[in-house]
């Protein structure tokens, strides 16, 4: 898709559609690249480096989170027309099944199943080598090695995973967290890691819960695009860090006042 051949015959949607969808794929390219400097700079016991590089990734989600707005005003009959006509030309290849999405999913420790299923027209897309992270870790990999070289104790079966698999919760890891944000705790360095990671989690999850929205209007009930619309739910259900999430549900005590503390 690209400004220049038109699949609507000049449909308004069309080009904010392919605007939202190709400015997201360069935002994606640099939250890719900060998260991965963050990898090396952990590797390398640098947390003050690392932690910039993450707050950088933070405020790169900002104007992708922008870039829905583009095509918010769509009514649903509308945008499922328009992807309809585009699908009959492109397939239902779109950015969010592209390489560069696949490596911030996996980045982030999430399962990424490969839907992509191009028409004739794409199919050399296809038989493209696309960038692969099956043997690289996740950010979250990295950060629990780290945690082990200055030694809290991870489990030996998560400084060994399988690169490439979606992460499981693990209650060693969600104590480790809650100990991080124990006040007072002697590492304020730590906290502000999982604060940043924490702001990455929920950023990624604001942009995913956004583009559900604006798919699932128009593709709930609906065929055969709706099986292209819908491809994307587990990674939506998903959130990257668990254990941090977790732990933060735990963090400090409440007053003997609130509902909680009972």
């Amino acid at each position: 898709m690209n400004l220049g051949s038109p699949q609507s015959q000049g449909d308004p949607g069309e080009f904010g559609l392919i605007v939202a969808a190709q400015v997201s794929e360069l935002w994606w390219a640099l939250i890719v690249r900060e998260l991965r400097t963050a990898q090396e700079q952990l590797r390398a016991d640098n947390l003050t480096e690392a932690s910039r590089s993450l707050r950088r990734a933070v405020t790169h989600f900002e104007p992708l989170n922008a870039t829905l707005r583009s095509i918010a005003w769509m009514t649903p009959n509308r945008l499922f027309v328009l992807l309809s006509r585009v699908s009959v030309q492109l397939g239902q290849d779109t950015a969010f099944q592209g390489p560069i999405h696949r490596q911030l999913i996996d980045l982030l420790g999430l399962q990424q199943v490969d839907q992509l299923q191009p028409a004739p027209s794409r199919s050399r897309r296809r038989e493209r080598p696309s960038p692969a992270l099956a043997a690289e870790p996740s950010l979250y990999d990295d950060v629990l090695a780290y945690l082990s070289r200055i030694g809290l104790t991870v489990p030996a079966h998560l400084l060994e995973r399988t690169a490439g698999s979606p992460y499981v919760p693990n209650e060693t890891i969600e104590q480790i967290w809650r100990e991080i944000y124990e006040d007072p705790y002697p590492d304020v360095p730590l906290q502000q890691l999982g604060d940043t990671l924490a702001e990455i989690a929920n950023a990624f999850t604001d942009w995913t819960g956004r583009l559900r929205k604006t798919t699932r209007r128009a593709f709930t009930g609906r065929s055969p695009v709706a099986k292209g619309g819908e491809t994307s739910a587990p990674t939506f259900d998903e959130l990257p860090f668990p254990d941090l999430w977790l732990a933060r549900g735990f963090i400090g005590s409440a007053p003997e006042a609130h509902p909680l503390a009972a």
